[in-house]
């Protein structure tokens, strides 16, 4: 079964990290279904029962996303409001269709991740500002996996930089999805 990957990133164009994951992405479309929220939905009107039937399909999902303001882009935030409603995710007999679903995020962030600790600029680290997402997932009794994170792009946006987020966030699906790499494998690299 392929992993849906929901991809929330109000400016794909000007992303450098996010395009080239879902161009990576691309070349597999046996292992991942690729959805984004902001070319699906740029009214921000959400089509609850589609968004509701893509989840109910897959048994694995990412939630790929800039960090925003320490936190997710807004129609992240609405599609969380709206999809995971009262009687579906959570609250009733009949609810609870996103239980035991493997959940992760994929956060790209702009700053240096010694920027996020205890005492730095930004005194939290990732983890601590996400878990909010842990909670959410928690609660509608999802299988919450954690997160992959790529730091400092906003410093660093060089090719070579750029490429080098590559093997590490496919790493990070494969071990997700429960994928072993063959043995010609080495540094994310497939012969």
């Amino acid at each position: 079964m392929k992993t849906l990957v929901i991809v929330t990133h109000p400016n794909m164009e000007a992303s450098v990290i996010n395009k080239r994951w879902i161009a990576e992405m691309q070349k597999h479309p046996e292992q991942y279904q690729i959805h984004e929220l902001y070319k699906s939905y740029p009214s921000g009107k959400i089509d609850v029962p589609r968004e509701q039937a893509l989840i109910e399909a897959h048994d694995r999902i990412i939630f790929q996303f800039p960090l925003y303001w320490f936190s997710s882009p807004p129609l992240l935030k609405q599609w969380l409001d709206e999809v995971l409603a009262y009687g579906w995710a959570y609250g009733s007999k009949s609810g609870y269709k996103a239980g035991g679903k493997k959940i992760a995020l994929a956060i790209t962030a702009g700053i240096d991740e010694e920027e996020y600790l205890p005492g730095a600029r930004y005194k939290y680290t990732l983890q601590e500002l996400t878990r909010p997402f842990e909670l959410t997932f928690e609660y509608i009794r999802a299988d919450y996996r954690g997160f992959h994170a790529f730091y400092g792009i906003e410093l660093n946006a060089s090719e070579a930089r750029i490429e080098s987020s590559v093997a590490p966030y496919m790493d990070f699906l494969a071990s997700f999805a429960g994928i072993k790499k063959p043995a010609s494998c080495e540094a994310g690299i497939c012969l």
